[in-house]
């Protein structure tokens, strides 16, 4: 693979990394191929995954937050995490999820807008990895229009009362400490439920397709009590989810760059030692036009991905260039791993190759944190000046 990985790279981008980048790059790399590649056809197979030990590997590896600062966080550049989100994702878009989920939606959110107290209770463990967060805004009912959610949260002297059910969280039923939206008389406000605090129960999703290797719950809120000590003072209306939103959408751009290599390396290594007709898949027109439009394509996300990647360093990125690059990259990437199941033929419907498994999984990634059809209306009002939501 090793050697796949150096052909793809025919923008030679690779050159570009700095010493410290590539060093945390490779750090990354072999603690995946060593810790979680091994494992990963095993965890899909079986819908399951050692997500609290992972979480505490992955806190010691520093990754958790790691783009945030302070609090137990290590203040790296945000093209820096975007390279972690790719090696953690070549093996596995559920890992990738458990990775993001903490850091760029339940630790920024208590980072951005709580208070320093809360910073100073929930931010250095979730660094570490010795608690678990996660970030309820979705509801069965309400998915892209997150300004219809029915979760409530009602002042009861200096508590706040919340009732409503948040569904597809990531990490929901291992979290310590829940991020959730809610709507108060007030408008949107954000809330730190923890897990003991009664009415609030948390059930996993079963029976899934994509993301399998990956933790999926539902929240359940009935009556929950919540300190005002709890509610994040800065995190005022809507704008403040959906900025949590646009900080993972980041994290996403990279990531997908590492499913969508992982499966062309080895479609490459594969064509190049199947033998048909006398010689290697490989060595056949159609196949090696295949092999190109891919390679090309792929390049293109990890130009995208460093190029938001230095927007972000600088501070200018704004929420629609974000929209671009998961719009981009995360049909490109899709539509990569499908191309290269068909050079596999039969072998690529099997678990052997990682080529349908990140697939499927991208399935999933298309529509999470933005629809493709959200990015698009994003996109279109820029260009226009006129938004089409509704």
């Amino acid at each position: 693979m090793t050697d796949a990985l150096d052909r793809l790279d025919l923008l030679d981008l690779d050159d570009d990394l700095s010493d410290d980048d590539r060093l945390l790059r490779d750090t990354v790399r072999k603690f995946a191929n060593d810790r979680l590649r091994p494992n990963i056809r095993e965890w899909f197979e079986e819908g399951t995954l050692p997500a609290r030990e992972l979480a505490q590997e992955f806190g010691a590896l520093g990754v958790l937050g790691m783009h945030l600062e302070g609090y137990g966080c290590q203040g790296a550049l945000a093209s820096q995490y975007g390279l972690v989100c790719a090696e953690i994702e070549a093996v596995d878009s559920g890992l990738r999820s458990l990775v993001s989920v903490q850091g760029s939606l339940a630790m920024y959110a208590i980072h951005a807008y709580g208070s320093e107290e809360q910073k100073q209770r929930w931010l250095p463990g979730m660094a570490a990895g010795e608690l678990i967060g996660c970030f309820g805004l979705t509801e069965p009912d309400s998915g892209s229009d997150p300004g219809s959610m029915r979760t409530r949260a009602v002042r009861d002297g200096s508590d706040w009362v919340l009732n409503g059910t948040k569904m597809w969280i990531t990490n929901g039923s291992l979290s310590d400490v829940a991020v959730v939206w809610a709507r108060t008389d007030e408008g949107v406000r954000g809330f730190l439920v923890e897990k003991d605090m009664p009415g609030f129960t948390r059930q996993d999703v079963h029976h899934k397709i994509s993301l399998r290797a990956s933790v999926t719950s539902e929240l359940i809120l009935d009556d929950v009590r919540v300190p005002e000590a709890n509610r994040l003072p800065e995190g005022n209306g809507l704008k403040a989810p959906l900025g949590c939103l646009t900080e993972a959408r980041f994290g996403i751009v990279w990531g997908v760059t590492g499913a969508a290599r992982d499966a062309l390396g080895a479609t490459l290594d594969y064509a190049g030692s199947r033998t048909q007709f006398g010689k290697p898949l490989a060595g056949f027109q159609l196949t090696q036009k295949k092999l190109a439009d891919m390679a090309v394509s792929l390049q293109q996300t990890q130009l995208t991905a460093r190029r938001l990647g230095e927007l972000k360093d600088a501070g200018r990125i704004q929420p629609h260039q974000v929209s671009f690059g998961k719009f981009a990259n995360v049909s490109a990437a899709l539509a990569i791993c499908r191309e290269a199941r068909s050079i596999l033929g039969g072998s690529g419907i099997t678990t052997e190759y990682p080529v349908l498994r990140h697939a499927v999984n991208l399935e999933t990634v298309y529509t999470y944190e933005g629809t493709h059809e959200v990015h698009t209306l994003v996109l279109g009002s820029k260009l226009t000046g006129i938004d089409a939501f509704r």
